[in-house]
């Protein structure tokens, strides 16, 4: 049976960027959801590696035996705001609130706080359990600070009020292959995929 790569998650614009790092590994992605697995998975780890890890243990369990399993878990923390939302980024005001509503209460929160004042950073953590039963993790970060509005219309979740200052846009401003080589998933999954070539050569 081909061996093929399931990313445990059912957000299409994640799916695309990660399709898009690990299409030169030469495996199939594919997201949970077209793999047939659909299951809600508590996140209640203390880091961005134990949720990934969590997320990527119960797919695998659901997945088939040929198949190498990937999960992420990332967080957006802002210094000012004592690293918040931090690992509750996706549950910030409730999963069902909308990233416009969560980066409009972010920037009114910030009101009137410098430049100098606004650092944050983006960080992701990738997990991986292998069909033998490994577990790799590795982890991305890339540093800016948080816009005065929303910006770009690229990328997903609060990518439109995180300005890197490198680039001097947003990272829903950067282009595909821009964020793919600065991102903190695009970092985290480039080191990820160092390390899935060791093992796809091995085999």
């Amino acid at each position: 049976m081909e061996q093929k790569i399931i990313f445990a998650t059912g957000n299409s614009g994640k799916m695309k960027e990660v399709s898009s790092i690990l299409e030169d590994l030469g495996l199939a992605v594919i997201s949970m959801h077209d793999a047939g697995i659909n299951m809600e998975i508590e996140e209640n780890g203390a880091t961005y590696e134990e949720n990934a890890l969590l997320k990527a243990r119960a797919v695998a369990q659901s997945a088939g035996e040929h198949c190498i399993v990937l999960a992420d878990d990332s967080g957006l923390e802002i210094d000012y705001l004592n690293r918040e939302p931090g690992v509750y980024s996706a549950r910030y005001l409730g999963e069902q609130t909308s990233y416009r509503q969560k980066n409009q209460n972010l920037i009114e929160r910030l009101a009137g706080v410098p430049d100098e004042k606004r650092t944050a950073r983006f960080v992701c953590a990738i997990a991986a359990v292998l069909p033998d039963g490994r577990e790799l993790t590795t982890l991305g970060v890339i540093e800016g600070r948080i816009g005065y509005e929303e910006k770009g219309s690229g990328g997903f979740g609060y990518d439109p009020i995180f300005f890197v200052p490198e680039y001097g846009k947003t990272t829903a401003e950067l282009t595909e292959e821009e964020k793919n080589a600065v991102s903190h998933r695009g970092r985290a999954l480039n080191a990820m995929k160092k390390e899935l070539k060791k093992y796809i050569t091995v085999d």
